[in-house]
């Protein structure tokens, strides 16, 4: 749950002593939080053994954005349709949708087309495909995309994957009076798609400055930023938190952040497809889940402008 705190000076830590309000955030949530393994996707990779991800080549390029360029004879892909169908389950169908998902990201022809052209061997859309199915590999990690508001936001492994209810961040931001000029900081923006979605309503002047300590997260960001045309509102700066942008401290009209707020001793018991395959950097919020939450509270009063607001 998307929460706006008005802030002037200081913040009122009282505020934060809530965490029951926010939701667990789950890509299916249909599936119990506490329930490690069992699945209609089972059978799993045993937990303390080696995760197949099913990425056997080192191109980090997500898959929906690479050349298709691997011609492939039509029999050998309705034949890999049909191995593919094989290994759902009747207890999961949503699979049967992500088969085709991967095809339709995967290729640039039509299905009839002979030979189709993919955008990686077919040999290595299966290895993809068994490595959703069998090692609880997220899809969105599969196809290298996740469909978010209006767009789709690149992802890979080492980014946490976007969820639908953070979406509600930016229409928090958009109600703010004022906001579209303004200066604005996102705090652990991973994928970046918060602090492109933002930038993509500011007007002239307005500005995001996003921040996170992960590589990956800055290269996948940057490439979200470019891919939108929004680098001359977005900055991507590497480092924790506040640390980046001292020389923006007391400018900002807002702070938007999605910190990490599960309780550490509740990792293990987190869904495969987030516990295993997701940044634990992106996940843990400490003993009590609120480690990350109270330390930007704390950095606010000096970041945020006077009437600043944050976003979380």
């Amino acid at each position: 749950m998307a929460m706006l705190s008005f802030s002037s000076r200081p913040v009122a830590s009282s505020f934060l002593l809530r965490p029951n309000r926010r939701p667990h955030r789950l890509l299916l949530p249909t599936k119990p939080l506490a329930t490690a393994s069992a699945s209609a996707l089972t059978p799993p990779v045993p937990r303390d053994g080696p995760i197949a991800t099913g990425s056997p080549d080192a191109d980090a390029t997500p898959l929906f954005l690479r050349p298709a360029t691997h011609p492939v004879p039509a029999s050998a892909l309705a034949a890999f349709r049909r191995r593919a169908a094989a290994l759902v389950p009747p207890s999961a169908p949503h699979l049967h949708r992500h088969l085709r998902w991967l095809l339709a990201d995967a290729s640039t022809t039509s299905s009839d087309s002979d030979p189709a052209l993919l955008r990686a061997p077919l040999d290595h859309i299966e290895a993809l495909w068994l490595g959703h199915v069998r090692a609880r590999r997220p899809f969105q990690y599969v196809v290298g995309n996740e469909h978010w508001r209006d767009m789709v936001v690149a992802v890979r492994e080492g980014v946490l994957i976007p969820r639908p209810e953070t979406e509600a961040v930016v229409d928090m931001v958009k109600g703010v009076e004022g906001f579209g000029g303004g200066w604005w900081a996102d705090l652990g923006t991973g994928s970046g798609a918060i602090a492109v979605a933002v930038a993509r309503e500011l007007g002239d002047g307005g500005r995001v400055f996003a921040t996170d300590v992960s590589d990956v997260a800055v290269e996948v960001a940057r490439l979200n930023v470019e891919r939108y045309g929004v680098q001359d509102k977005v900055e991507i700066r590497q480092g924790s938190w506040f640390e980046p942008l001292q020389d923006v401290k007391g400018k900002l009209m807002g702070v938007i952040s999605n910190p990490p707020y599960i309780p550490t001793e509740d990792l293990p018991g987190l869904q495969p497809e987030v516990g295993w395959h997701e940044p634990k950097l992106a996940l843990d919020g400490g003993r009590d889940g609120l480690e990350h939450l109270l330390h930007l509270c704390e950095g606010l009063s000096s970041a945020l402008k006077s009437g600043g607001f944050f976003v979380f």
